[in-house]
Protein backbone atom coordinates (compact mmCIF):
# COMPACT_ATOMS: atom_id res chain seq x y z
CA UNK A 1 0.00 0.00 0.00
CA UNK A 2 2.96 2.66 0.89
CA UNK A 3 4.67 1.98 -2.55
CA UNK A 4 1.09 2.42 -4.49
CA UNK A 5 0.63 5.96 -2.67
CA UNK A 6 4.08 6.93 -3.06
CA UNK A 7 3.73 6.30 -7.02
CA UNK A 8 0.31 8.11 -7.08
CA UNK A 9 2.36 10.79 -5.40
CA UNK A 10 5.30 10.64 -7.77
CA UNK A 11 2.98 10.89 -10.71
CA UNK A 12 0.88 13.86 -9.46
CA UNK A 13 3.85 15.82 -8.41
CA UNK A 14 5.45 15.14 -11.83
CA UNK A 15 2.05 16.66 -13.70
CA UNK A 16 2.10 19.53 -10.98
CA UNK A 17 5.55 20.28 -12.46
CA UNK A 18 4.34 19.94 -16.12
CA UNK A 19 1.42 22.09 -16.06
CA UNK A 20 2.42 23.92 -12.79
CA UNK A 21 -1.35 23.69 -12.22
CA UNK A 22 -3.62 20.66 -11.42
CA UNK A 23 -7.14 19.85 -9.81
CA UNK A 24 -7.17 16.96 -7.40
CA UNK A 25 -8.99 15.86 -4.13
CA UNK A 26 -8.09 18.36 -0.93
CA UNK A 27 -6.32 15.62 0.62
CA UNK A 28 -4.24 14.74 -1.95
CA UNK A 29 -3.27 18.58 -2.54
CA UNK A 30 -2.61 19.13 0.70
CA UNK A 31 -0.22 16.28 0.91
CA UNK A 32 1.16 17.47 -2.07
CA UNK A 33 2.39 20.94 -1.03
CA UNK A 34 5.13 20.38 1.38
CA UNK A 35 6.42 17.96 -1.13
CA UNK A 36 6.90 20.02 -3.98
CA UNK A 37 8.26 23.08 -1.71
CA UNK A 38 11.05 20.81 -0.74
CA UNK A 39 11.36 19.80 -5.01
CA UNK A 40 11.83 23.62 -5.69
CA UNK A 41 14.31 24.06 -2.59
CA UNK A 42 16.49 21.40 -3.61
CA UNK A 43 16.32 22.27 -7.33
CA UNK A 44 17.24 25.83 -6.73
CA UNK A 45 20.56 24.73 -5.84
CA UNK A 46 21.13 23.46 -9.41
CA UNK A 47 24.04 21.11 -8.60
CA UNK A 48 24.56 17.38 -9.76
CA UNK A 49 23.22 15.70 -6.30
CA UNK A 50 19.97 17.63 -6.83
CA UNK A 51 19.54 16.97 -10.14
CA UNK A 52 20.06 12.97 -9.54
CA UNK A 53 17.65 13.87 -5.85
CA UNK A 54 14.93 15.03 -8.29
CA UNK A 55 14.97 12.41 -10.78
CA UNK A 56 14.75 9.82 -8.37
CA UNK A 57 11.79 11.69 -6.57
CA UNK A 58 10.08 12.73 -9.55
CA UNK A 59 9.67 11.83 -13.56
CA UNK A 60 12.86 12.50 -15.51
CA UNK A 61 11.38 15.39 -17.50
CA UNK A 62 9.59 16.98 -14.25
CA UNK A 63 12.44 17.05 -12.51
CA UNK A 64 14.60 18.96 -15.71
CA UNK A 65 11.85 21.47 -15.72
CA UNK A 66 12.28 22.11 -12.38
CA UNK A 67 15.87 22.92 -12.22
CA UNK A 68 15.69 24.73 -15.81
CA UNK A 69 12.28 26.73 -15.88
CA UNK A 70 10.68 26.63 -12.28
CA UNK A 71 13.71 27.00 -9.55
CA UNK A 72 15.33 30.26 -11.39
CA UNK A 73 11.59 31.81 -10.75
CA UNK A 74 11.98 31.62 -7.35
CA UNK A 75 15.83 32.52 -6.90
CA UNK A 76 14.69 35.15 -3.90
CA UNK A 77 11.82 33.70 -2.62
CA UNK A 78 12.46 31.51 0.73
CA UNK A 79 9.36 29.49 0.68
CA UNK A 80 5.70 29.19 0.02
CA UNK A 81 6.22 28.05 -3.82
CA UNK A 82 2.70 26.51 -3.87
CA UNK A 83 -1.37 27.72 -3.40
CA UNK A 84 -4.09 25.17 -2.17
CA UNK A 85 -7.35 26.55 -3.17
CA UNK A 86 -10.58 24.87 -2.10
CA UNK A 87 -13.22 23.64 -4.74
CA UNK A 88 -16.82 23.09 -4.07
CA UNK A 89 -17.73 19.01 -4.06
CA UNK A 90 -17.69 16.77 -6.92
CA UNK A 91 -21.08 16.73 -8.44
CA UNK A 92 -20.92 12.97 -8.76
CA UNK A 93 -19.41 11.74 -5.43
CA UNK A 94 -19.67 14.96 -3.14
CA UNK A 95 -15.74 14.19 -2.75
CA UNK A 96 -14.07 17.68 -1.76
CA UNK A 97 -12.07 18.90 -4.73
CA UNK A 98 -9.08 21.51 -4.79
CA UNK A 99 -6.57 23.55 -7.03
CA UNK A 100 -2.94 23.37 -6.08
CA UNK A 101 -0.87 25.63 -7.92
CA UNK A 102 2.54 27.30 -8.65
CA UNK A 103 2.64 30.82 -7.18
CA UNK A 104 3.23 33.35 -9.72
CA UNK A 105 6.27 35.25 -9.57
CA UNK A 106 3.99 38.40 -9.77
CA UNK A 107 0.46 39.77 -8.26
CA UNK A 108 -0.47 40.37 -12.61
CA UNK A 109 -0.48 36.13 -13.38
CA UNK A 110 -4.80 35.82 -14.74
CA UNK A 111 -5.85 33.69 -11.13
CA UNK A 112 -8.76 32.46 -13.30
CA UNK A 113 -9.52 28.42 -12.26
CA UNK A 114 -9.98 26.42 -15.81
CA UNK A 115 -12.39 23.10 -14.87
Amino acid sequence: MRNQRRSLLRILLGQLAMQERIITSEARAREMAPLMEKAITIAKSGTLAARRILTARLPAEAAAKLIRDIAPRYRARRGGYTRVIKLGPRMSDSSRRAVIELVPRTGNENLEIRK
